[in-house]
């Protein structure tokens, strides 16, 4: 179990595989939830939905919980570790998640046939569902816009993969930090928006 646990990607492909063995076995017990069909890709573009977005949101948290409070804390010999090796990891996979949430919550919306309705915010149906969930879909949307070209383009500035003089790095990093407070902000009533879409409407 060490060996597994020891390499992230073992890590993961073995929660994948645990997934299909309990999928099975699911299946096996109750006769139900056996892959194929539309209600079963629209339940995997949720879970993919959900799987990315506990990515995003999560790094999201950690920037804004972790690292930005504490490296006023952290001495500055050690600072280059974070800004060299740990945050352009972190804003790759920051990056990426925001890319796979917002594709795979669109072919949600697609699938279960409310994309149109989420996207006008319910107002040419009338539905409190499509209205919610697309509040969420729109905070979900300027979220993703503000990671790929306000909070990315800025922190490559920031930690130096671009070349800046010392002014135009702290400006840089500033912003990215107002924009990444933004979307912490915005992933609140986000979150509510879509949740109680599935639960409230």
């Amino acid at each position: 179990m060490a060996g597994i646990l020891s390499n992230l990607k073992s890590t993961v492909i073995t929660g994948f595989i645990l997934t299909i063995i309990m999928v099975g076995i699911l299946i096996g017990a109750t006769g139900e939830g056996t892959p194929g069909g539309s209600a079963w890709f629209a339940f995997m573009w949720r879970w993919l939905h959900v799987l990315s977005g506990v990515m995003w949101i999560g790094l999201l948290y950690y920037f804004n919980f972790v690292q930005i409070p504490n490296m006023p804390n952290i001495p500055d010999d050690q600072k280059p570790a974070i800004g060299k090796v740990i945050a352009p990891a972190a804003l790759w996979w920051f990056r990426w998640a925001a890319m796979a949430t917002i594709a795979t919550g669109l072919l949600v919306a697609f699938a279960n046939g409310y994309l149109m309705g989420a996207l006008t915010l319910g107002l040419t149906s009338g539905v409190a569902k499509e209205m919610a969930i697309g509040i969420g879909m729109w905070m979900g949307i300027i979220m993703w816009f503000n990671v790929w070209f306000v909070i990315w383009p800025n922190q490559k500035i920031a930690l130096g993969m671009v070349e800046a003089d010392a002014d135009a790095k702290a400006a840089a990093g500033r912003k990215a930090m107002l924009f990444s407070r933004t979307n912490t902000l915005l992933s609140i009533p986000m979150l509510y928006a879509m949740v109680s879409a599935q639960n409230l409407y």
